[in-house]
Order: structure tokens, then C-alpha cells, then sequence
């Protein structure tokens, strides 16, 4: 990703080309998939300026997205792997011990006595809760978003601290 994460917030992700009109696949990283509806302006990766969103429809689990001044599937085909934004400032309000995506993966990740268990690298969504996937000198580690492990999220420091749940990890 190009932008500076204190200025935007990456809210889709471009799978590729749909057809042969310009559409593409978007991933949602958002809880808010209103941002993709017409009308609305996105930044795309490092251009300096919004594109309009001309339609948007959902498919198997994505969207499909037309934006404005990408007329055919040639227009598209880069895009593969590239991020949709939006201005920080634009973001939804979240609820207290709410975090965005982008807020929280790459924060280190650390026990409540200091222990390094590594840097969070990606959120994994299953039906009851989140978890998230950290990789750190003992490997990878699985620690389920929930308020009796996440004990703390210090976002200025850059750091998450758990409390290992007897059977969490199996270091010994």
C-alpha cells in the first residue's frame, strides 16, 4: 500500500477484472460496504485524486465496482492486488476497544510481563470472534480477540498486551 496510514484508510482491495467493461473485484476491508455506493469518491492506490463510483453491486462475497474514467477491462487489468481508500477523516465513528484493520496489523504484540510474542500480521474472521495471527521468534501464534486475552491496545506505542489462556500456546 502507498498511503500514509495517519491520512487514509484502506477500505477495499482489488481482486481484478470483471468482464469487459471496466468492473473490477473489490475485497471489502470495511463493516461499511456504503462507502461503494454510487456517488461516493475513493482514492485508488497512489493516484492524488478521488474517482467517482459509478455502480456497485455485491458477487459471491465481493463487490463489483465500476469507477469512473476506467472504461474497459484493459483500464482495469493493473489494478489486480492495488487498494481502495478514503481520507481518514471520512472513517465511521467505532465504539470504545473498537480498532480498524489497518489500526492494529503491525502492532507488536506482547504479554501482560513483557514477553515479545511477535508483530500482528493479519486478522483472521471466524463466526464467534476474531483472531489474530502473529508471527514472532517462536513462530506463529493464534490469539483469539476476546476481552479475556486482549487485555490492552496502546496504539501510540504501537503495542497489543494479551494474557496467555492456559492451552493458547504450547511452548514446552
Amino acid at each position: 500500500m502507498f498511503r500514509r496510514r495517519e491520512a487514509y484508510m484502506a477500505v477495499g482491495q482489488i481482486v481484478g477484472p470483471h468482464g469487459i467493461r471496466g468492473e473490477i473485484k473489490v475485497k471489502l476491508l470495511t463493516d461499511f460496504p456504503e462507502r461503494f455506493a454510487p456517488g461516493s469518491h475513493l482514492y485508488l492506490d497512489e493516484e492524488t485524486f478521488q474517482r467517482e463510483v459509478i455502480s456497485s453491486r455485491p458477487h459471491r462475497g465481493m463487490l463489483l465496482v465500476k469507477l469512473a474514467g476506467l472504461a474497459d477491462r484493459n483500464a482495469v487489468e493493473h489494478l489486480r492486488g492495488k487498494y481502495l481508500f478514503i481520507a481518514r477523516e471520512e472513517a465511521m465513528a467505532l465504539e470504545e476497544d473498537e480498532y480498524y484493520e489497518d489500526e492494529i496489523v503491525g502492532l507488536q504484540v506482547e504479554t501482560m510481563e513483557g514477553e515479545v510474542l511477535g508483530e500482528l500480521m493479519e486478522i483472521m474472521w471466524t463466526g464467534a470472534n476474531e483472531v489474530y495471527i502473529v508471527q514472532g521468534p517462536r513462530g506463529e501464534v493464534l490469539i483469539p480477540a476476546i476481552s479475556q486475552v486482549v487485555q490492552e491496545v496502546d496504539l501510540e506505542a504501537g503495542v497489543m498486551r494479551v494474557t496467555l489462556l492456559p492451552g493458547l500456546v504450547d511452548w514446552d
